[in-house]
């Protein structure tokens, strides 16, 4: 029986960590694992993008650009990927065109193979440039559909999209489901539909596994024709993250499908990232499934976002009523995909309303939201609301492209960098300032400090574990503790009382 052969990205060095525990894993927890995922027979790694830019500089001391060229370098047979914000980059708000173009020449020169490029409320407008850029590197441009459901998305739509995106220069498809959401049957009718209508294109299907259906998903997808799913390593798999990539593998054992990874280096790397993912358990979510995202559709990554700010004010408990709120705020907004930074935009505003009555108080970035400078959604937007946005942020609504507002800024981009101290002279830091002017500064200051690790050490989870059994020996041993003060790193050895 000859069997078509389905390509798989691997997604445990970006999009598994970023789900499951804040984007916190430390490059030193992935490097061990790099020759087994280079030689497994993946279609493509994903390993960059996302947060991943933003957590190195502010919570782990690494520059994301040395990161990039590290994975390079341990995995020169692989296809590097990276989940990138069309006009956005990846950072919060709209870059002016030729910064969008200096980023995507950067990342492909340092490494980058395909670049998935998405916009959060799916406006083709936002992604046109950043595709362009990446056909001119000579890269994979893969267009990003963002799955949701209103009852504005079709099939039909979803279609339509992905030809906008083909003539764009795509030269593949990827169906992204962010929240979970994608069920069985309209996961084969949009592959299908895509297939039917532009013939032999590339489809990459990407879900997260937070509603316990999508592996179903997945199977009813490459029924359809899909040609590469993302999974994640079983160890970094499930909850907010995604489908375990050996689940899929044993899925497909005698059907007409394969996809020739190899499992003996599959099971290396699963017990690499077993021992790891303990480190960062203060970091994880506490969902496992939960198909209340059905109604509330409310991505993992969202959704601990949301808990945290709710306990930073207090009001942990009212979790429920935040997520009863968030569908309203999308419909007002005229139905946007929930997805950064989208998603933690109405999901801010969701807790505002929560916490303070409905529209009392509205983020600068809602209101820019709901005044177009994101972007167009499918849906109208409540005049309302939009008539509350313009009398707070003082400014009228607009229908064009939001980026043709934008000034040429790269040479004040450059200026603003190099009055940093430990700016090192690169465009690569004058990107990074660019996307986190509020947090480069204090990563150029401290960047040879060196990388910093936020898991716990062996000795940590041992004495943890050592209480969890009740055994005072074992509690006796003494914690090392690693303490930085005044650029000076110093070991300290405690005795437990």
């Amino acid at each position: 029986m000859s069997q078509r052969h389905v390509g798989v990205t691997e997604l445990a060095l970006r999009d598994a960590h970023q789900s499951l525990f804040a984007t916190r894993m430390a490059m030193e927890d992935m490097v061990d694992a790099c020759e087994d995922i280079d030689r497994a027979g993946y279609w493509s790694v994903e390993c960059w993008g996302g947060a991943t830019f933003d957590s190195c500089i502010r919570f782990l001391n690494e520059d994301p650009w040395e990161r990039l060229r590290t994975f390079r370098r341990l995995m020169p047979h692989s296809r590097l990927q990276m989940l990138l914000r069309g006009q956005n980059l990846l950072g919060y708000r709209h870059y002016e065109d030729s910064v969008v173009e200096k980023f995507v020449d950067k990342s492909a020169e340092n490494g980058m193979d395909v670049f998935r490029v998405f916009d959060a409320l799916n406006d083709p407008r936002n992604m046109a440039r950043a595709m362009k850029a990446v056909v001119a590197t000579g890269k994979h441009a893969q267009g990003t559909i963002c799955y949701t459901i209103s009852p504005l998305h079709t099939v039909e739509g979803y279609v339509r999209l992905a030809g906008q995106l083909l003539d764009m220069g795509a030269q593949s498809i990827a169906l992204k489901d962010m929240a979970a959401l994608l069920k069985p049957q309209p996961a084969y009718d949009i592959v299908k539909g895509i297939k039917d209508t532009y013939g032999d294109v590339q489809i990459n299907v990407h879900c997260h596994s937070t509603t316990g259906v999508t592996l179903v998903s997945l199977m009813k997808a490459i029924e359809a024709g899909a040609d590469v799913v993302d999974t994640a390593i079983s160890s970094m798999s499930l909850g907010p993250g995604h489908n375990p990539t050996e689940s899929l593998v044993e899925m497909l054992e005698g059907t007409d499908y394969t996809t020739d990874l190899d499992m003996e280096r599959l099971t290396r790397i699963r017990d690499h990232f077993a021992t790891v993912r303990p480190k960062y358990r203060e970091f994880e979510s506490a969902t496992l499934v939960d198909t209340d995202i059905f109604s509330s559709q409310i991505p993992g990554g969202m959704l601990s976002n949301m808990e945290s700010q709710l306990r930073a004010q207090g009001a942990g408990d009212r979790i429920r009523e935040v997520m009863t709120e968030v569908p309203i705020v999308k419909k007002d907004a005229g139905y946007p995909p929930l997805v950064t930074p989208s998603s933690q935009i109405v999901g801010t505003q969701a807790v505002f309303n929560v916490l303070m009555g409905r529209y009392k108080v509205m983020t600068g970035e809602f209101a820019d939201l709901m005044l177009g400078y994101y972007g167009e959604c499918i849906g109208e937007r409540n005049p309302e609301v939009v008539e509350i946005a313009r009398k707070q942020a003082k400014k009228e609504p607009i229908t064009e492209r939001p980026a043709d507002l934008l000034e040429p800024e790269w040479e004040k981009l450059e200026d603003d960098a190099a009055k940093l101290e430990g700016f090192n002279g690169s465009e690569e830091d004058v990107l990074t300032n660019a996307m986190f002017p509020g947090v480069a500064p204090k990563f150029f200051a401290h960047r040879n400090e060196g990388p910093k690790n936020v898991g716990k050490t062996a000795e940590q989870l041992a004495h943890e574990q050592a209480i969890a059994d009740g055994s005072a020996n074992a509690v006796r041993a003494p914690i090392r503790y690693t303490v930085s003060f005044g650029g000076q790193t110093h070991t300290v050895q405690v005795e437990p009382a």
